[in-house]
């Protein structure tokens, strides 16, 4: 029986063991194994549409503006990297929980040398080796100036299976490890949260980073609060939690949720100081966490570009021949801003695609070094704290809505006005 004990008490979970054993993590609950097979068959299931199809979907710029911040954390974290690496040595990624490869555009323009991409959903996986093998013919046909990376595929549920055994090469260090929009549901159990910090951890090298996105569980938690029931939302997302009991439990926080044409599947609360814990026992320290909306002001000026390559924000009022993606009434933001600046048309998220968005935040954690081996030669790591920091709790409150960037100043700006909770 493993336990984790914490300021809030000791969670206890009906395991075998928290190490994995011949590449499994072995667990007496079959609640675990039912909801990993809803995760995968959720995402075997989703329709690989075109780009004019994607361009239809209610949500486009909610998805454009979420593909801005995982490029802005990627660029982030790979200037780094090459700031410290040796000159030739090539730069190794480890994309866990890849999908069906929406990043591999990303790794292209990184410049790195391997990629690694692992996903629990075989067609996901299977799709993602075909747009890598295009993308690679691609820059044949155009004598690309650039190499391109090599890769590998593995299909494997990233929160019970021991990744290393599965590489080509078990010897290798990776520089970057990045799991996106995905994190979450390793919180299922202690053993799935440990399994999956260990496969990010594993062969990464000292001063690497693991990057990665999830939504905040502090913001679920006030939102539930604010709303008074444990069902909430707009029109473009649906939270229902499935317990109303508080403090919620450190694993296995369970709730539902369903994002308009993407998402609709159980995910979990990630308790963060928990989080950081066990990220140390496998040597990962954290350097950074922001909210997205945080993460977009602290990056705007130097994503600008990206921002209107990306088409992260709709015009508003829409051009001639097109139309909104919402309702008139979710833009009422745009016209105060008009209004106050006078200007005469802004790139906006609809009201509810921004409350969507600010439910999730950015982390990165760095590896450390190993203070010392233990007997079974294992590294042991610093460990700055006993016990998880204490969490600031968070109270619903007026925050900043909607992001909205004016067409005569191309400098983004935020609107202060509804709340989002």
């Amino acid at each position: 029986m493993e336990a984790l004990k914490t300021e809030e008490g000791t969670v206890q979970e009906k395991v075998v063991t928290s190490e994995p054993t011949n590449g499994e993590v072995q667990s007496s609950d079959q609640l675990n194994e039912s909801h990993s097979a809803v995760v995968a068959a959720h995402y075997n299931a989703l329709e690989e549409k075109g780009l004019t199809e994607r361009n239809k979907s209610r949500i486009v710029h909610l998805r454009n503006f979420n593909n801005w911040i995982k490029s802005m954390l990627i660029n982030e974290y790979m200037a780094l990297i090459k700031e410290g690496k040796s000159v030739g040595r090539p730069i190794r990624v480890l994309d866990m929980c890849c999908g069906k490869g929406g990043d591999l555009l990303k790794w292209r323009n990184a410049d790195i040398g391997h990629l690694i991409c692992a996903d629990i959903a075989g067609t996901s996986v299977d799709q993602c080796r075909s747009r890598y093998e295009d993308m690679r013919q691609r820059q044949r046909r155009e004598r690309h100036y650039q190499q391109g990376f090599t890769a590998e595929f593995i299909v494997a549920d990233c929160t019970k299976v021991r990744l290393r055994e599965r590489y080509k090469d078990v010897t290798l260090q990776l520089d970057l490890v990045s799991c996106q929009f995905s994190f979450h549901y390793c919180f299922e159990s202690l053993p799935q949260a440990e399994c999956m910090l260990r496969n990010a951890a594993e062969c990464l090298r000292p001063g690497g980073y693991f990057i990665g996105t999830m939504p905040d569980a502090n913001d679920i938690v006030a939102r539930y609060k604010a709303a008074g029931s444990p069902s909430f939302g707009n029109p473009v997302y649906k939270i229902e939690l499935e317990k109303e009991d508080q403090p919620f439990p450190l694993f296995g926080a369970k709730y539902g949720f369903t994002l308009v044409d993407v998402v609709n599947c159980p995910e979990f609360l990630v308790h963060l100081p928990t989080l950081e814990r066990l990220a140390r026992k496998y040597g990962l320290e954290l350097v950074s966490k922001s909210k997205f909306e945080e993460y977009y002001e602290q990056n705007k000026e130097k994503g600008r570009g990206l921002l209107g390559k990306m088409q992260a924000f709709e015009s508003y009022p829409p051009f001639e021949g097109t139309s909104l993606n919402g309702e008139e009434e979710e833009y009422t933001h745009a016209k105060a801003f008009m209004e106050k600046n006078k200007c005469d048309r802004v790139g906006t998220l609809s009201k509810p695609e921004w409350e969507a968005a600010s439910l999730y935040m950015v982390f990165a954690f760095r590896k450390m070094k190993p203070i010392t081996m233990d007997k079974e030669g294992r590294p042991v790591y610093e460990q700055q704290n006993t016990e998880p920091p204490s969490e600031k709790k968070e109270t619903p409150h007026k925050r900043s809505a909607e992001v909205v960037q004016s067409t005569e100043d191309p400098s983004p700006k935020k609107l202060k006005g509804d709340s989002t909770t």
